[in-house]
């Protein structure tokens, strides 16, 4: 037992770097795949947005909710469409989409913070006209591509101690129309209107991984797009990188797609040596093992 407790003292001892190092940062968290159905992934995930808040930094969670949506369209008898892997989004599946993403889903991240005694708020793209959009592709119907941010309201939130929980969720640009967002697409915008320092897009995958079947930890704009030439990146990692990169390219330090079913994942890559899962930043430091 003194030993476990000893164990816990010298991580905290060994954290005080990157706690230091994230005072006043703003980490944009993309929250999805399998532990948003699970409650007690849904807590630790919960747990450690909390840790992070109270250790300084400024941490924004944006979430999908795909398969809610899915249940939900089923339940109703609503078929659901898809054109080259992307849900067609009719009148009455983003009504659907709407209720899920910022009602259900939404409110439950929110009370999941506050029960590990954080402060949340849950908002939409559409609240402030956080997120403007317009059609991404007209086949897909009311699925949006963002166009215009006005983020001032995370900021407001995160500088009153509260951590926004936002739904992607969308203003159209004309007629009041309503627009489904792609949750890594949204996640990626917010993060670059903020000029985040990291995007932390959780996934049910290790990481970008090579033609071995290992995770790669480091990457730089042009070795992801030589990863899709070459054919090593393909499939629905591709729509991932292709965030990361216009992230990037917008102003966010560096974006890491990583494990959300790892336990203590965001943790784990801000707060350790080793950090967790693929990193995709501008400039790639020439010693690899120190992550920050």
């Amino acid at each position: 037992m003194d030993r476990d407790w000893t164990a816990t003292a010298r991580t905290l001892s060994e954290a005080l770097p990157y706690l230091q190092r994230y005072t006043d940062a703003v980490v944009v968290v993309k929250f999805g795949g399998n532990a948003m159905g699970d409650d007690d992934a849904m807590a630790e995930f919960a747990r450690d947005i909390v840790l992070m808040k109270q250790v300084g930094m400024n941490p924004v969670v944006v979430h999908g909710g795909g398969p809610m949506i899915n249940d939900m369209l089923k339940k109703l008898g609503i078929q659901s469409q898809f054109v080259r892997g992307k849900r067609v989004t009719d009148k009455a599946t983003v009504e659907v989409v709407e209720m899920i993403l910022s009602g259900l889903v939404n409110k439950r991240i929110v009370q999941a913070i506050n029960d590990q005694g954080g402060r949340a708020v849950g908002i939409s793209g559409k609240d402030d006209d956080l997120m403007v959009c317009e059609a991404d592709d007209p086949e897909l119907g009311f699925v949006g591509r963002p166009v215009e941010m006005n983020v001032q309201v995370i900021r407001d939130l995160y500088s009153a101690g509260i951590i926004p929980v936002i739904a992607p969720v969308a203003t159209g640009m004309k007629d009041n129309e309503t627009f489904n967002v792609n949750g890594d697409t949204a996640a990626g915008a917010i993060a670059g209107a903020l000029q985040a320092d990291r995007l932390l897009l959780l996934t049910d995958v290790a990481g970008v991984k090579n033609k071995a079947g290992d995770v790669i930890t480091q990457m730089s704009p042009d070795e992801v797009m030589a990863l899709i030439e070459d054919g090593t990146i393909s499939g629905g990692m591709i729509p991932k990188v292709e965030t990361a990169l216009q992230a990037v390219k917008e102003g966010v330090r560096a974006v890491v797609i990583l494990d959300g079913r790892v336990p203590n994942a965001c943790l784990l890559e801000l707060f350790t040596e080793h950090g967790a899962g693929s990193m995709i930043r501008s400039t790639t430091p020439r010693v690899r093992p120190r992550r920050r």
